[in-house]
């Protein structure tokens, strides 16, 4: 449960910074495509998790990255550790306390192209009502009508308020969490 929390607002972070690459159009994520995981340790053992709900509004051209628009939403309570006693502790209180915070967003500031279908985009995250600037590296390639997002980053649980009370203790559940995404977007001009 410690470590579920930490990595689904790692996995939410990967997701915001993950959309950032296509014509102005708006582009759509694919679900069925897309995944945002994320991992962290529990007394030292790797744990890894996913979110099961989450969606974009993302409108971005290559030629004009810099006028991109991405909002990115996840449902907090969608966070799996795949077992179902941790996956019952994740919504209360003192992880993601989906009674009062059912979603954790992401509203980018700008994206900037690093070149070889590489972008970071930068934004605002927020957890548990807590706002943070985070800089998320982004990797677009294409494949027939489908452009894909990929990336990784890590957060700090703690800076969330993911995992309070007993939980906040580090050597139970790690303070660093990793998050990884892939998402799958249509309507994406060439890259």
């Amino acid at each position: 449960m410690k470590i579920t929390s930490s990595l689904a607002l790692l996995a939410l972070s990967a997701a915001a910074l993950s959309f950032s690459g296509s014509a102005m159009a708006q582009q759509k994520l694919i679900p069925a495509q897309s995944e945002i995981s994320f991992a962290v340790k529990q007394m030292g053992v790797p744990l890894d998790g996913h979110f099961k709900k989450f969606d974009a509004q993302i409108s971005f051209d290559t030629a004009k990255p810099a006028a991109a628009k991405i909002a990115f939403t996840i449902d907090s309570g969608s966070a799996t550790l795949g077992a179902p006693e941790s996956d019952a502790e994740l919504p209360k209180a003192p992880w993601f306390n989906v009674a009062k915070f059912p979603q954790a967003t992401f509203q980018s500031s700008s994206v900037k192209a690093l070149g070889g279908g590489k972008y970071q985009v930068s934004g605002k995250l927020t957890i548990k009502g807590n706002v943070k600037d985070i800089d998320v590296p982004v990797t677009l390639t294409q494949a027939g009508a489908v452009t894909t997002a990929v990336g990784q980053f890590a957060i700090k649980r703690l800076t969330y308020k993911i995992g309070e009370g007993e939980w906040a203790d580090t050597s139970m559940v790690a303070d660093d969490v990793t998050v990884k995404f892939k998402l799958a977007l249509s309507g994406m001009g060439k890259l």
